[in-house]
Formats: structure tokens, C-alpha cells, sequence
């Protein structure tokens, strides 16, 4: 999701950033007990567009905790880490923030994260309520350092308008195999349309003269490649913490399949146009020069404001070993060294609750952690007629985690840069999984 969330950024506009005069942590004094052990509690986030929820989530918090108010801090993505970096680096930091399956590991390691377990208990809250593979995202050393907050699913979103025109109808169940066969290549090259009209999939097609593609195959891990590995057999990671596999048979089929759609099958667009950080593939999709373009969920608040087309969504299609889709879930996260321990265990417990969740996922903000909370979100999103159902039916099904490695922010950067001569052709696609291999089990 990271890639995603940094997107939203971009889009950030200054109402996100409206009243913060000064940048709050645990040690700042306007954080501290005031007149009749009123507190303060300095809560961060990235995403203006969920600030506006959680003053929603805050208020019902402060019912019931008359004692306790929360000041939310609302940064840009890369100010976000850079802050927090440096005020770990000095001992201190927000009481709670949102954390990434990304940043997580380096954190837990470094023991600024307190551990959960006890609040989680005394708050009558279960682990096993919510989605296990966000559960384990947060946990170290047997100890749970993140409470689930929401879940980051891919889906396909497509063009209806686009669609239609092409007088197709949307399978119930997408198929792709690393040889091409499956109904997802025959409906992406019926959607691949060159300057004369003509589709991929008939006689005449010129590729070098696309106007319309498909589908967008690009560098992006979690909606992309890792998904592509996971739905072909492959593994990106043996366990959390353990050994990367890039290079795996598996993997190195489902990494080609990437490139293929792209100079083989003539579906998608190039690197060129596509590869980070420069790259344009979101905003062909909302320019309505991609037809189908895989999406975590967070993606829809920032898209329908930009598309002027209605937007369908599907599940992910479904690879040799069937549909395995990639959960990149947040988690919600107490500073070690907070103050206040009892209060900011006090909200992080509710956050956790059915009441926090559902009220942001009946938002249309999140789809919540929580098991059997998504039926609001899906009511919210169907009001905006976008059927988010396919969201929730991944979730349910077979998914995997995000990798979970120490070091792993450093490495997925370099990681990034290797895959980006996936989308370009211009090195050995076993070569360039090596390389990705070499970056990710390097000690």
C-alpha cells in the first residue's frame, strides 16, 4: 500500500494541514496533564481525506473518556517518516500513529513500539476477530506490537464506459496463466485499441500505434508483481523474517507474465510511461487510456473525483494455483515511551473496537480489520454505484502478506529500482529476480 499512500499525497490538499502550527509528540508539553487531569493525546496520520472520520471517531472516543481529547497531526507521506525518524532518533514521538507492514519491522526491532498484548486482553478485544494475516503483520517476537486497523485488498478497478463499448461483459471469474491462456487476456486485448480502430485481438493491429490499452502492467508490488507471484505458486518470502525467493521458478514465471502483457501481448503500456517515480499509470487510467487497472481499495476516495467515467470493480484474475491476492493492512501503534501508557492504551483499544472501525468503514474510509465489519463500506460505496463486493470477497479468500524483513524500507527501494527493467526489456527477466533476490537477503 505504501506506493498507493504516497499517491495520496500528491493529491494532499492544505485543508490536511490546516491548523498545525507546530508538529506535536509525547514530550511536548501542550500533550502533558492539564487543569483536572484533562490529557491531551497526539495522534498522527498521513490521509486528509480519513482526518475527516476519525473527528467523527475522536468525538465518540471523548464520550467516553470526558478526560481525554486527541489533537490529530496530519503529514505528508514522506514528511511523515522523515518526522518520525527524527524524533525517535531523540526519544520521543506521537502517543499513537499509524504504522506500515513496511516501517513496521524496523521499529519493532528498535523497541520504540509498546507491546499491546495485556491492553488488548483487559479491553476484552480478540486477536483471532480480526483478519490474521494484518494480525501477523504487527507481530514480533511473539509479542503484538500493532492492532489491526484496515486492510489495503487489491481488485481490478475498469472503465465501464470502455467496457461496454466494446460490448463486453465482465466474466464472474477472471483467468490468467503465464502462456497467455485465460479469459483475462482475451478481454484485455478486446480492450487494446490501436489508432485505426482495430483491437489486439484482430488482424492489422498495430501495436506501435495504441491508443487504448487494456491493462496496465507496471512497478507496483503489491497490486502487481507480488500479486502476479502469489497467484502463480510462487513465493516472494518463505515466512516473515526469513528468506526471499524472487528467483523461484514460480516467481520468475508470474515476473515474465508481467513483462509479457507488455511486449508480448502488446496490452499495457511500457516502463516509459509507467515506472516510478515519474511514471503515469494511475493517471492513464483516470485520463481513460487504461481500461482495467489493478488498485488497492484506499484508491477510490482519491479516484472517482478524478475519472469521468463510471468505475466497475472486479476480483483480481485468478492464476495456475487460483486467486491469491496480496493484504497490505495498517495497524494503529503506541509510542514505548508515551506519558501517558493508560490513556493512549485507552484509545488504541478503542480504535480496535467495532464501534471505531465500523464508523470509518461505514465512511466508505476503510475496509476495517475487523472481520464481518466490511457490510458498511460496501452499503457506503454502493450509494456512489460502485459495487466494492469483489474488495471483500479477496479478503475472505486465499491472501498473503506483504513481505516482513528487517531492513525492509532500504531494500524495497533498491528492489523497486532492479523491477523497473521489467517494464523496459531491456535485461533477462531470471537476471533481474537474482538481483531482487541479492537486495533482499543481503544481511
Amino acid at each position: 500500500m505504501s506506493q498507493i499512500l504516497s499517491r495520496r499525497t500528491v493529491l494532499l490538499g492544505s485543508a490536511g494541514l490546516l491548523g498545525l502550527t507546530a508538529c506535536g509528540s509525547s514530550d511536548d508539553s501542550g500533550a502533558g496533564a492539564g487543569a483536572g487531569g484533562k490529557v491531551e493525546l497526539v495522534y498522527r496520520l498521513w490521509d486528509e481525506q480519513q482526518e475527516v472520520g476519525y473527528k467523527a471517531v475522536f468525538a465518540a472516543f471523548t464520550a467516553e473518556n470526558p478526560n481525554i481529547t486527541v489533537r490529530m497531526e496530519v503529514l505528508p507521506w514522506d514528511q511523515y517518516w522523515t518526522k518520525l525518524t527524527t524524533e525517535l532518533a531523540g526519544g520521543k514521538a506521537p502517543d499513537v500513529f499509524w504504522l506500515t507492514v513496511e516501517n513496521f519491522p524496523d521499529l519493532a526491532s528498535k523497541g520504540v513500539l509498546a507491546p499491546l498484548d495485556e491492553l488488548i486482553s483487559k479491553a476484552g478485544l480478540k486477536l483471532d476477530s480480526y483478519h490474521p494475516n494484518v494480525v501477523q503483520s504487527y507481530k514480533f517476537e511473539d509479542k503484538q506490537l500493532g492492532l489491526p486497523k484496515d486492510m489495503g485488498i487489491v481488485g481490478l478497478l475498469y472503465n465501464k464506459n470502455l467496457v461496454a463499448k466494446a460490448g463486453i461483459t465482465m466474466p464472474d471469474k477472471l483467468t490468467w496463466a503465464p502462456d497467455g491462456t485465460g479469459s483475462f487476456m482475451d478481454v484485455a486485448r478486446k480492450l487494446t485499441v490501436d489508432k485505426a480502430g482495430l483491437t489486439s485481438a484482430q488482424s492489422g493491429f498495430d501495436a506501435g500505434a495504441t491508443k487504448q490499452w487494456g491493462f496496465c502492467s507496471w512497478n507496483h508490488s503489491q497490486t502487481q508483481w507480488l500479486n502476479w507471484i502469489a497467484s502463480n505458486g510462487g513465493k516472494a518470502m518463505d515466512a516473515p523474517y526469513g528468506t526471499f525467493d524472487f528467483a523461484g521458478q514460480k516467481s520468475v514465471e508470474a515476473l515474465q507474465w508481467a513483462r509479457d502483457l507488455i511486449f508480448k501481448w502488446h496490452v499495457s503500456p511500457d516502463g516509459t510511461r509507467t515506472n516510478p517515480p515519474t511514471g503515469q499509470a494511475t493517471e492513464m487510467f483516470y485520463r481513460g487510456e487504461v481500461a482495467m487497472f489493478p488498485a488497492n481499495n484506499a484508491l477510490l476516495p482519491f479516484a472517482l473525483p478524478e475519472v469521468k467515467f463510471p468505475i466497475g470493480v472486479a476480483s483480481m484474475p485468478a492464476g495456475p494455483v487460483d486467486r491469491t491476492v496480496v493484504i497490505n493492512g495498517l495497524a494503529e501503534v503506541m509510542f514505548a515511551k508515551t506519558k501517558h501508557p493508560e490513556e493512549a492504551g485507552k484509545l488504541i483499544a478503542f480504535l480496535g473496537s467495532e464501534k471505531a472501525q465500523k464508523l470509518m468503514g461505514d465512511a466508505g474510509y476503510i475496509i476495517p480489520a475487523l472481520n464481518d465489519a466490511g457490510a458498511g463500506y460496501a452499503a457506503y460505496w454502493k450509494k456512489k454505484g460502485i459495487d466494492v463486493q469483489p474488495f471483500l470477497d479477496s479478503a475472505a479468500g486465499s491472501t498473503v502478506n506483504m513481505p516482513i524483513a528487517t531492513g525492509w524500507t532500504a531494500k524495497v527501494a533498491e528492489i523497486n529500482k532492479a523491477v523497473n527493467d521489467l517494464y523496459l526489456d531491456k535485461v533477462e527477466v531470471a537476471k533481474i529476480a537474482s538481483t531482487m533476490n541479492e537486495i533482499g537477503n543481503d544481511k
